[in-house]
């Protein structure tokens, strides 16, 4: 076996998923295919124990598995085997899971309707570190990590608060937004006093500001 064979460890609960990624790659010079597993548990079981053709360098993940989905399995591996790569393999395009595969340490996120030339070449660049997306993936990953700032930005206000925060920033008087959301004054100075403390500002005209600063009328 050449000195510089990438050895593969796939991740799938569906057998003939495996056996066919494992027959293509048997295929292909540069891999070896040095272990198997049905879900996370039984893949951190396995390197735990230490694979009689030695461990991966590279893991071929599928994202949706019953016991241990792929996801925590990747955070799991990354944190206790830094050197090994994961490549993520599913048939989902949510830009949640895309952002949460590569943040848990994925290298890279690819579907399974790619074409065997686009899988190898995704392995072959994880194996040397380098991240390969195709144009849909790359979108989808943008989204999610916009998804999550747009999240972490209001962080701590609840919904009513953020309907408030958007009528001042529309420059509305508490009575406007006392009828806007029918609820009485008393109850918006209260969310517009929580407003004040949450975000740090003096007055309601600098919530305004604040809140435009942040982009926050045009998102909530």
């Amino acid at each position: 076996m050449d000195s510089h064979t990438m050895k593969v460890m796939i991740v799938d609960d569906h057998d003939m998923v495996r056996t066919g990624l494992r027959t293509y790659l048997m295929l292909e010079p540069a891999f070896e295919v040095v272990g198997e597993a049905s879900n996370g548990r039984e893949a951190l079981s396995l390197l735990a124990a230490g694979m009689e053709g030695g461990n991966p360098e590279l893991i071929l993940m599928d994202m949706m598995m019953p016991v241990m989905d792929g996801i925590e399995t990747t955070r799991e591996i990354v944190a206790a085997y830094p050197h090994m790569k994961v490549v993520m393999l599913t048939s989902f395009l949510e830009d949640d899971k895309v952002f949460a595969a590569i943040e848990a340490g994925a290298v890279s996120y690819v579907l399974k309707t790619v074409s065997a030339e686009e899988l190898i070449y995704a392995l072959t660049g994880a194996y040397k570190g380098m991240p390969v997306m195709t144009s849909d993936v790359s979108q989808a990953l943008t989204r999610g990590l916009r998804k999550q700032a747009a999240q972490g930005e209001d962080e701590g206000l609840t919904e009513r608060e953020k309907e408030v925060l958007l009528l001042i920033a529309e420059g509305r008087a508490n009575k406007e937004i006392a009828e806007e959301l029918h609820i009485s004054v008393k109850t918006v100075k209260t969310h517009v006093s929580n407003l004040l403390m949450k975000c740090e500002q003096a007055d309601r005209t600098q919530l305004a500001v604040y809140a435009h600063r942040k982009g926050w009328a045009k998102s909530i």
